[in-house]
């Protein structure tokens, strides 16, 4: 086997253009590496770090914010009108509806009276036919109630032990006022 000899004095060009080679092959790949990284992603800006970029998007950012909170703003102040041009058309309508039925009942008066109330089928109070007496006893002919009154009705006995309530205790309603006809 042959082997090959170098002397000392081709010895050194030959290090020096291997480490050349080393040097620029590293050097090429740290700059493909770099460019790899600085491309940017797609959809996505480019990003300057320095001082002028950094308040560019500051201010950018303000800006969007601002503007969001007058668009919210604007929102609101126009649900705000739409709400209140229908309450005013519903307050308009409610009070043409109410003036309709004071003219449709001239002869309306408001009488007092003390007229118990029938227990319904399910133990609540029943106080039309209360209310129609309260009217037909004052001339009309029919009425609606205005007022009622309750009362807690006891046998002597019980307030004669002093106890406010009892099981023979009842309650009962009257009608005190009522929109005759």
């Amino acid at each position: 086997m042959g082997t090959i000899r170098l002397s000392t004095g081709d010895a050194k060009p030959a290090v020096h253009s291997a480490r050349v080679c080393v040097l620029a092959g590293a050097l090429t790949l740290f700059s493909v590496l770099a460019a790899a990284q600085e491309t940017p992603q797609p959809g996505t800006k480019p990003r300057d770090d320095g001082f002028l970029a950094a308040a560019t998007r500051w201010l950018g950012e303000q800006v969007e914010t601002i503007n969001s909170g007058f668009k919210d703003a604007r929102n609101k102040v126009e649900n705000f009108g739409r709400e209140a041009g229908l309450a005013a058309k519903t307050t308009a309508d409610g009070a043409k509806d109410a003036a309709d039925a004071v003219a449709r009942i001239p002869n309306a008066r408001v009488v007092t009276g003390h007229e118990k109330c029938r227990l319904a089928s399910n133990g609540a109070p029943d106080c039309v036919a209360a209310a129609n007496d309260v009217c037909k006893a004052r001339g009309f002919s029919q009425g609606k109630s205005v007022d009622m009154t309750t009362a807690e009705i006891c046998p002597p006995k019980v307030y004669m032990q002093d106890r406010s309530n009892g099981e023979s205790c009842v309650t009962e309603t009257f009608v005190s006022s009522a929109l005759c006809q």
